[in-house]
């Protein structure tokens, strides 16, 4: 897909990200892919493992982020990105937004997510995405205070 992947996962720093990619999609009048991925464990050979009870978790991650984007779409205002798809999936977080970001011209994280290590400056998914991604990476930073 040729356009803007934005990751998204609940947290304040990925709302951040989704309204940015979100206006940027709107003044490129490119289509954005709304991503929210259902974390798995790693198997045996490094790859993310579903079980079959993780399409309900799925399914619940993707009714979230439909609300959220519908939510950021209306505080965009008039102007509007050329289509807007929200997609969920179950897998290892930075594999699915670089594999979901393959064909795409940007690929949009906040540069935290909901992992436990508040005191870095960027998350392991934001890291990972910079390091690996083949098309432009933006990270959202945090809000500064004051």
């Amino acid at each position: 897909m040729a356009g803007i992947v934005v990751g998204i996962d609940g947290s304040h720093h990925s709302a951040r990200a989704l309204d940015w990619a979100l206006k940027e999609a709107a003044l490129r009048n490119a289509p954005i892919e709304v991503l929210t991925i259902h974390p798995v464990i790693a198997g045996y050979m490094g790859h993310g493992v579903a079980y079959p009870e993780d399409s309900a978790l799925v399914d619940s991650a993707r009714a979230k982020a439909q609300e959220e984007t519908d939510k950021a779409l209306a505080r965009l205002g008039g102007t509007r990105p050329a289509s807007v798809t929200v997609k969920a999936v179950a897998g290892i977080p930075a594999e699915a937004l670089l594999d979901a970001a393959a064909e795409a011209d940007m690929i949009v994280v906040g540069s935290r997510g909901t992992g436990g290590f508040a005191r870095l400056t960027m998350g392991s998914v934001g890291d990972q995405v910079a390091r690996h991604a083949h098309c432009a990476v933006v990270i959202i930073p945090h809000e500064r205070e004051g």
